[in-house]
């Protein structure tokens, strides 16, 4: 196995970013929107239960949909166990498509930046190591980012920080792939071979799901153990042949170091 990725897949949110402060916040005045809220400001302990359950989320349109089920009063532990069904049972009853929530939640983001771009950037916060293990990367080992946030998005953020991505080398929200395919993408466009491509992902599912194609099979995973994840689901990487888990601190470190 080569000590040095070729290529370093990384997912953002819960990998390089941490904006769960944001997401609350703009999902709460998206939750307004879509259901006429009469109250704007949220109940108190509402935005602790919903950072709990962030690990739930699998794309954006999700968290206004969480936010209802907790106004509802749905247990957090059936949350944790059933979201799927949940996410979809709220839509079917609203008579909602997740493409509605998903441009309101987009949508309230632009007017924000727009508005408060400084404010808007202050609700993020990058893992410690990170923005600096990424700036000594990109000499020797070529980086994309796979994630389920508009690139946009990610690319401002990334800017603050004093790192320039190219956009071609972001594959948001709107590729409307799923990862295991961008990653297959990267191989057939670059020549790399599968085995010099490292991927980090906070979502154990997201995971298991590229584990399943047989064509990626040498692709190296990590769970990015300081993210949006469970005990429970760190506990099944600690067991996994394939899927290694990372700690913050050895992200930061030499690549040797990851395995």
């Amino acid at each position: 196995m080569p000590s040095t990725p070729k290529i370093l897949a990384l997912d953002f949110d819960g990998v390089i970013c941490d904006g769960v402060i944001e997401y609350f916040k703009v999902s709460w005045r998206t939750y307004c929107q879509i259901w006429l809220a009469a109250e704007e400001t949220p109940p108190e302990g509402l935005a602790e239960v919903f950072y709990r359950l962030r690990p739930v989320i699998e794309t954006g349109w999700e968290m206004p949909i969480l936010i209802k089920a907790l106004v509802k009063g749905i247990a957090e532990e059936k949350i944790l166990n059933d979201w799927e069904a949940i996410a979809k049972a709220i839509l079917e009853q609203d008579d909602l498509k997740s493409t509605k929530i998903s441009t309101a939640l987009d949508k309230n983001r632009d007017d924000w930046i727009a508005q408060d771009l400084n404010g808007w950037l202050s609700l993020h916060r990058f893992y410690p190591g990170v923005v600096e293990k990424i700036k000594a990367t990109t000499r020797d080992t070529s980086l994309y980012i796979i994630s389920t946030k508009e690139a946009r998005f990610i690319q401002q953020l990334l800017e603050q920080q004093g790192i320039s991505l190219s956009r071609d080398k972001i594959f948001g929200k709107e590729v409307k792939r799923p990862k295991y395919e961008i990653l297959r993408q990267l191989i057939h466009a670059t020549g790399t071979s599968p085995a010099s491509i490292w991927f980090v992902e906070d979502r154990l599912k997201t995971l298991e799901i590229v584990k399943q194609q047989p064509d990626l099979e040498d692709v190296k995973l990590f769970l990015a153990e300081w993210g949006y994840n469970t005990s429970s689901e760190k506990a099944s990487a600690r067991n996994d042949s394939r899927i290694k888990l990372l700690s913050l601190s050895n992200f930061s470190q030499d690549f040797s170091d990851w395995l």
